[in-house]
């Protein structure tokens, strides 16, 4: 199982992006789903997450500016963020919670390769 992360960029302040981040491979379910960033010098934190059912949660930081949603269909988690900082700036990671024919259809944690978001003030 893989998961593919894209839609990061350079963004001026107060811009919008959009991520997506698409699991593939061998899949059963996928329980939650979310996104991480990192920044230089930092831990990797939780942005927002999402679980199969449609709850969310988020960091104090993003509440508001940033909607995680999910499309079970397709496998796929997005990230709208809105009003971008730069303070927002990192590379964010998505993860979920897969289960599938390699894992005995255990769920086991997978991270996508990080996608760079970049906001100039």
């Amino acid at each position: 199982v893989q998961l593919q992360a894209s839609g990061g960029g350079l963004v001026q302040a107060g811009g919008s992006l959009r991520l997506s981040c698409a699991a593939s491979g061998s899949i059963g379910s996928i329980n939650a789903m979310g996104w991480y960033r990192q920044a230089p010098g930092k831990q990797r934190d939780l942005v927002a997450r999402i679980t199969s059912g449609g709850s969310t949660n988020y960091a104090d930081s993003v509440k508001g500016r940033f909607t995680i949603s999910r499309d079970n269909a397709k496998n796929t988690v997005y990230l709208q963020m809105n009003s971008l900082k730069a303070e927002d700036t990192a590379v964010y990671y998505c993860k979920a919670a897969v289960a599938g024919p390699q894992s005995g259809y255990r769920y086991l944690e997978v991270w996508g390769q990080g996608t760079q978001v970049t906001v100039s003030s």
